[in-house]
């Protein structure tokens, strides 16, 4: 019989087309009335629809947002937040500007309204990660939790068809680990399990009519599904790669996730054959690894870390640096595993059987 613990995170969700006019609304629901708007340049028409539901309530705009949050941004915005007697703030994006809010929230204690505009997921999560001196480190906690997240799925039909591709596979990176992960249970398999089949569904729609309404929201809700198991499960190798790929070579965040994830599952596969079989049944292959890598492929996505701008002389010391502290993991995780795994990403190589771990 199984034993586990389940903590439950209290975000308050509001999911389908059109809710983003809700949002003063939600301002207002949390006695808030400065709201200080994060937005940027690729989000411009949801930015400006925002500012027009909120009114009178916005105070201040930044469009700055990096990705990987870099604290030398967030001290710059806290100016922003202390100037404008700020007490909320509304952001509309993906991870970066998500992460940005966050950041704000942990050192000032104001509340987060989001509207996320890709799949990242973070927006569900107590989770924060942080860059400074070309190191991300990530740190988790009930203040860094938004207190609301507007789904709108109106706001993602606009997201071209690669960065819809890289940000949705950065959620299935979400949903797959939690399944392996010492602190899985039930209800985490089963978000998990379902948001896999979602991404499996949404992708191909994707090429077929990249504004569909339907593979949209498979796509929103199984982001959603994903940062639910993200913030209830830790994460293993797969997570601290990409941590380390982004935050000491400055690679993009979804994409990375996108190219890593094959790699990582086939590496952990031996380890545990039983989930990667469900992992498959979900995808609808007869392999996890494979699958991922396939699904890819046929959207169009990234395969190599060398497309992403990573130099091969720069392999070793990612390999050192994922594996210099321990971390859970399914599989032992060793220096020469990981570079080995980390070559057979940089060639973009497609993910074959690999011999049980001893």
């Amino acid at each position: 019989m199984r034993s586990f613990v389940y903590n439950s995170h209290p975000v308050r969700v509001i999911f389908g087309p059109g809710t983003a006019s809700r949002v003063a609304d939600e301002v207002r629901r949390l006695d808030r009335s400065r709201v200080l708007l994060l937005a940027g340049e690729h989000v411009r028409h949801q930015a400006e629809l925002v500012e027009k539901y909120l009114g009178d309530l916005q105070v201040a705009r930044f469009d700055g947002a990096v990705m990987h949050t870099p604290v030398e941004v967030t001290e710059r915005v806290l100016g922003l937040v202390t100037e404008h007697d700020v007490d909320a703030v509304v952001a509309v994006g993906g991870g970066s500007t998500t992460g940005l809010a966050k950041a704000l929230a942990r050192r000032t204690g104001i509340d987060q309204v989001i509207l996320p505009t890709t799949y990242a997921g973070s927006e569900v999560t107590p989770v924060l990660g942080e860059t400074a001196d070309g190191v991300k480190t990530t740190r988790s906690s009930p203040d860094i939790l938004p207190e609301t997240v507007v789904y709108d799925v109106e706001f993602t039909t606009s997201m071209p068809i690669p960065l819809a591709v890289t940000s949705a596979i950065n959620a299935m990176a979400h949903a797959i680990e939690a399944l392996y992960s010492e602190q899985a249970n039930p209800i985490v398999d089963a978000l998990a399990l379902e948001a896999v089949a979602a991404i499996a569904r949404g992708i191909p729609a994707l090429g077929a009519d990249s504004a569909d309404p339907e593979g949209r929201s498979d796509l929103l809700l199984a982001a959603w599904l994903s940062g639910t198991c993200l913030a209830s499960a830790g994460m293993g190798l797969h997570h601290k790669l990409c941590h380390v790929l982004g935050g000491s070579f400055d690679l993009p965040h979804a994409a990375t996730h996108t190219v890593v994830l094959p790699h990582a599952l086939a590496y952990n596969e031996p380890s545990v054959p039983h989930v990667m079989a469900r992992v498959a049944q979900a995808l609808g292959t007869d392999s996890a690894p494979a699958g991922v890598y396939d699904l890819v492929a046929a959207a169009g996505g990234p395969t190599s870390l060398e497309e992403l701008g990573l130099r091969e002389s720069d392999l070793d010391e990612a390999a050192r640096l994922a594996t210099a502290k321990p971390y859970p993991n399914p599989r032992e995780v060793t220096e020469v595993g990981v570079r080995r795994l980390l070559g057979e990403a940089f060639a973009g190589n497609r993910p074959e059987p690999v011999e049980k771990a001893g």
